[in-house]
């Protein structure tokens, strides 16, 4: 399936829900590049998508969805819905090309991952992200999510504060949620 998002500036990208060769490379790559010059990561980042992104792959059902951003058959981000469990789905793989940032397709990328959970049947969603990234997190807790545990981390080659931020997909259902930590579960 693909379809038209319309930008905040006019333009229009286009975003899909099929793998196509060179896709994993590029969710892949976009993350080790991207983060290196923006974060300080170090390659460890690319074996940590790597691993899942492969067995999400692998393993695609009618309960996971990805979503592949182009413009001009050009690459410029995705996100992806994971079946954790049965009831809980993890938002994976949010990232946009610094381009196409800005423009309301991150906060679509959301939406969209928010309402496929709900539609799919999942009581809840949840993420896990570090502090440095604010913009992203601000989308999260736009779209309702909420920080629920932050834990320090030593990974990709840098100290971190891990966040997870989880949002239930049924209003009142906090069963689903888990309860505020200081340290949470590993990524």
């Amino acid at each position: 399936m693909s379809m038209a998002f319309a930008c905040k500036d006019g333009s229009t990208v286009t975003v899909r829900n099929d793998l196509r060769p060179g896709d994993l490379g590029s969710i892949i790559r976009q993350h080790g590049v991207l983060y290196s010059k923006e974060c300080g990561f170090d390659v460890s980042i690319e074996i940590y998508v790597a691993g899942p992104l492969s067995v999400f792959a692998g393993n695609r059902g009618d309960r996971q969805r990805i979503w592949i951003v182009e413009q001009k058959d050009s690459f410029l981000g995705s996100a992806a819905v994971a079946e954790h469990s049965r009831e809980e789905a993890q938002l994976r793989w949010l990232l946009l090309d610094p381009a196409a940032r800005g423009m309301g397709i991150g906060r679509r990328l959301v939406e969209e991952a928010v309402r496929f959970a709900r539609e799919t049947g999942y009581r809840s969603i949840f993420l896990w992200t570090v502090h440095i990234l604010p913009m992203a997190a601000r989308i999260y807790r736009d779209a309702g999510f909420r920080l629920t545990a932050e834990k320090e981390v030593f990974q990709w080659g840098r100290p971190l504060r891990e966040q997870r931020y989880d949002l239930p997909l049924y209003p009142g259902d906090e069963r689903s949620m888990p309860a505020t930590e200081t340290e949470g579960a590993p990524v």
